[in-house]
């Protein structure tokens, strides 16, 4: 009896973990192109798998959490205008009764940055929000450091 017990809760455990499986439906990487000695741009890459997606840095209030960037302070290097993004897709939701601008697949930000510093070290955090047609995982993180050479 003991033993049956044993691979009963075996078998849940198993079960209860592959459920519990951490799903990530967007990957993220960052590339840069230094244009001269004091200009260049970032590249912040988001890979979105199939049939979810995440929304436009631009979302209305009441909607869901927009994808924004922060850029840590340096001497090395300053901010050359706003993140840029390609035109989002938009459509109504009815759980947020509003159109909202979203990507799919995949979308490249870019942020243009003056070189104060030869070798300059450009590190940042991109939070966004995931959704499907089912559900919305909470938001998420994404650090990045790219060295402009």
């Amino acid at each position: 009896m003991k033993k049956l017990s044993l691979v009963v809760v075996a078998v849940l455990m198993t079960v209860a973990s592959a459920f519990a499986q951490i799903h990530t439906p967007v990957k993220w990487s960052v590339a840069s192109k230094v244009l001269s000695k004091t200009e260049a741009v970032i590249f912040i890459k988001a890979t979105i798998q199939n049939g979810w997606n995440i929304y436009a840095q631009n979302v209305p209030d009441g909607g869901p959490i927009p994808t924004s960037f922060k850029f840590t302070s340096s001497k090395d290097f300053s901010l050359n205008g706003k993140v840029a993004e390609p035109q989002p897709k938009t459509k109504y939701e009815d759980v947020f009764k509003m159109n909202v601008p979203y990507f799919t697949n995949e979308v490249v930000f870019q942020q243009k940055v003056k070189i104060n510093k030869s070798g300059a070290v450009v590190k940042g955090t991109v939070e966004w929000q995931a959704c499907d047609k089912s559900q919305c995982l909470p938001p998420d993180e994404y650090n990045f450091t790219v060295t402009l050479k």
